[in-house]
């Protein structure tokens, strides 16, 4: 069985467990296996079975496409308290991922067993509302990403994401590169134009923002 302080972060982070009888959460909590990852850790790849539902207690999991030259495209990232709708999708569809998820911080999960999602579904309304509004959440914010990818140029989707960032942002080219989707030589002009015109100082794997209206202004164009 889990932890006490394990069981009292899982029911603070996922209150939708809470609605368990007693009898019935502890034994759900003898077949949960708590697992940690170090940071870099490939939790999923591609095409790879899913084994379970992941509730996240601490660190983050970055879910993303990958080409094969190694470009990549950020989909989401799943911080404690969240869950992974692609992982929700292939145990509905019964299909493999269609993604790779990585610890981009030390990553510590509860890993429900893929029947026992399947069973807390069928008999928990507050399960089944937790699951498919991280559906119409995440959908969302697939759908802007769509949309930005689609709609709007690269150099305003690097203002975006500066603009909507802390200040400064500790971030290598690469880093921000594989959020966009793009490649660090072409992020790396992008900033150095940012920089000329004074909307950013940039530093050794440090960006300073100057001009946070200009950025968001050429953002909304």
């Amino acid at each position: 069985m889990l932890a006490f302080e394990t069981r009292t972060r899982l029911l603070q982070y996922y209150p939708m467990l809470q609605v368990l009888p007693t009898t019935e959460l502890d034994g759900l909590l003898v077949i949960a296996k708590q697992l940690t990852f170090p940071r870099g850790t490939v939790i999923f790849d591609e095409n790879q079975p899913c084994q379970g539902f992941p509730l996240v207690l601490s660190g983050c999991l970055r879910v993303f496409k990958a080409s094969a030259n190694g470009r990549e495209l950020q989909l989401y990232r799943v911080v404690p308290g969240q869950s992974c709708i692609l992982t929700s999708s292939c145990l509905l569809g019964h299909t493999p991922y269609q993604a790779r998820g990585v610890a981009e911080e030390a990553l510590e999960i509860v890993m429900l067993p893929a029947p026992i999602f399947h069973s807390l579904l069928a008999k928990y309304e507050a399960f089944r509302s937790y699951v498919f509004q991280l559906f119409t959440e995440r959908l969302t914010d697939l759908m802007a990403l769509v949309t930005a990818v689609a709609f709007q140029k690269l150099d305003q989707r690097l203002a975006a994401l500066l603009a909507g960032g802390p200040n400064p942002l500790f971030a290598t080219h690469q880093v921000i590169a594989d959020e966009l989707g793009s490649a660090r030589e072409m992020v790396s002009r992008l900033l150095k134009g940012f920089a000329d015109q004074g909307w950013v100082k940039l530093g050794r794997e440090q960006i300073t923002l100057s001009n946070l209206p200009a950025l968001k202004k050429f953002a909304s164009l």
